[in-house]
C-alpha cells in the first residue's frame, strides 16, 4: 500500500469529521477495501463499425466491483448499486499487467469522437451496479480506430459523479483491441462456427489465402468437413494444410473448429445390403453408436470388439456412403442413456427427437 494511499486516506478521514455524509455517497470504512471495477467478460474480437459489443461466444458482458483485498464481489452497502459510465480509452493506456491508476490518469486516455463525427460509442453508456455486479446494455462503436494514436480502443468503466465520493473507486479498463470498418465484416470469423459455414470462417484460415486454397483442393469446402476429415485422419489434415500452419496456429484452430454448432442430424451406414448392423454418426463423423436387430448400443457402452467394428464402418461411411432422403420414422432419443442391447421402441419415442438420414453403401 503506498504512502499517498495513506496521506489521501488520513485526509478524507479529517475531512469527514467535519463534513456531514450525503446519502449519495460510500461509506468511509469501505475505502480500506480497496475498491476496484472488473470486466469479468472478454470481448468478442474482432470488432467492427455498427456492430453490436458482446462477450466472447455471444455472452452478455459482466462487470462488477470488488474488494481487491480480498477478490470478493462487494454485495452489499451503497456502493454495491452505484451508477456507472462506460467510455473509450486509448489502446495506449497502461500495460496489460497494470492495476492501478490515478484518476487523472484515467481521464487522460478517454478518446472522444473526431470532429464533425458522431458520437464514437452510441447505446446505453450507463450501467447500474446490482449486488455489486451489472451487465452492459447495447453498445457500438460509430468510427474505427485507424486514426487514434495507437490505433487501438479499450472499453473503460468509472463511477458516475455522485457516487462514492469519499471513496477511490479504481477504475477498469478491457484488452486492447482494433474497430474495423463494417465493410470488413464479410471476412469475420464465427464465434462459434456453424457447421455449414465456409471453412475460412475458422481462426488461421484466411479467406484469400493458401491454407483455403489447400483445403478446396483436397474436396473441404465447409467448417463440416474439416472437422470430418478431423475426425478420421487428423494427420492427413495437417498435412493438407502444410508446414505454414504451426503448432500454435493448429491449436488455435481446433480449438475454433471443435466448438462448432452441430446441426443435430445423425447418420446410420449399414456396411452390406440387408444387414442388420449398422453405425450411427453425427454431421461432422463422430461415432455416436451401432444399431442391429432394432436394438441400440450407445458410443461409451462400446467393447473393443465394437469399437473396431465402428471405426471401420464409419471410414466407410464416410467415404462410400450416398445420402438418400431422411426416414422420419427412424428415431433415437438423443437424451436417455441407452444401455446394451436395449430395444428402441420407435412408437414410444416423443416427436422432438433427432432424425436418422439414411446412407447405403
Amino acid at each position: 500500500m503506498s504512502s499517498n494511499w495513506i496521506v489521501e486516506f488520513a485526509d478524507h478521514y479529517r475531512s469527514s469529521l467535519l463534513e456531514p455524509k450525503s446519502s449519495g455517497k460510500c461509506r468511509k470504512e469501505d475505502e480500506v477495501r480497496n475498491l476496484q471495477l472488473q470486466f469479468k467478460t472478454r470481448l468478442s474480437l474482432p470488432l467492427f463499425t455498427g456492430q453490436k459489443l458482446e462477450g466472447e461466444h455471444g455472452a452478455p458482458i459482466v462487470v462488477v466491483l470488488i474488494n481487491a483485498n480480498t477478490g470478493d464481489i462487494v454485495q452489499s452497502g451503497p456502493e454495491s448499486s452505484v451508477k456507472l459510465d462506460v467510455v473509450v480509452l486509448d489502446g495506449d493506456f497502461k500495460k496489460e499487467d497494470a492495476d492501478y491508476w490515478t484518476q487523472e490518469e484515467f481521464k487522460k486516455y478517454v478518446v472522444k469522437e473526431r470532429e464533425g463525427k458522431r458520437p464514437l460509442l452510441t447505446g446505453n453508456l450507463e450501467v447500474t451496479l446490482k449486488g455489486g455486479t451489472g451487465v452492459l446494455g447495447e453498445l457500438e462503436f460509430t468510427d474505427n480506430s485507424s486514426w487514434n494514436r495507437s490505433k487501438k480502443f479499450r472499453l473503460g468503466l468509472r463511477v458516475s459523479p455522485g457516487y462514492c465520493d469519499n471513496v477511490h473507486v479504481c477504475e477498469a479498463k478491457t484488452e486492447a483491441f482494433t474497430v474495423k470498418e463494417h465493410r470488413g465484416e464479410s471476412y469475420k470469423k464465427h464465434y462459434p462456427p456453424a457447421s455449414d459455414d465456409d471453412v475460412w470462417r475458422l481462426a488461421n484460415i484466411a479467406k484469400d489465402g493458401s491454407s483455403r486454397k489447400r483445403l478446396n483442393e483436397a474436396g473441404i469446402y465447409k467448417v463440416e468437413e474439416f472437422l470430418r476429415q478431423l475426425s478420421m485422419d487428423s494427420k492427413k489434415l495437417r498435412s493438407i494444410l502444410g508446414k505454414g500452419m504451426t503448432d500454435k496456429k493448429w491449436k488455435v484452430l481446433l480449438d475454433h473448429a471443435k466448438n462448432c454448432t452441430l446441426n443435430g442430424k445423425l447418420y446410420v451406414y449399414y456396411h452390406d445390403n440387408g444387414s442388420d448392423l449398422g453405425v450411427i454418426f453425427n454431421n461432422v463423423g463422430q461415432l455416436t453408436g451401432l444399431t442391429a436387430n432394432g436394438m441400440f448400443c450407445a458410443i461409451d457402452r462400446f467393447s473393443l470388439q465394437q469399437k473396431v467394428i465402428g471405426k471401420f464402418y464409419l471410414f466407410h461411411a464416410i467415404y462410400k456412403g450416398q445420402p438418400l432422403t431422411l426416414d422420419y420414422h427412424l428415431n433415437f432419443y438423443l437424451h436417455c442413456h441407452y444401455s446394451i442391447g436395449m430395444t428402441v421402441d420407435h412408437g414410444a419415442v416423443p416427436n422432438n427427437l433427432m432424425h436418422l438420414v439414411m446412407l447405403h453403401k
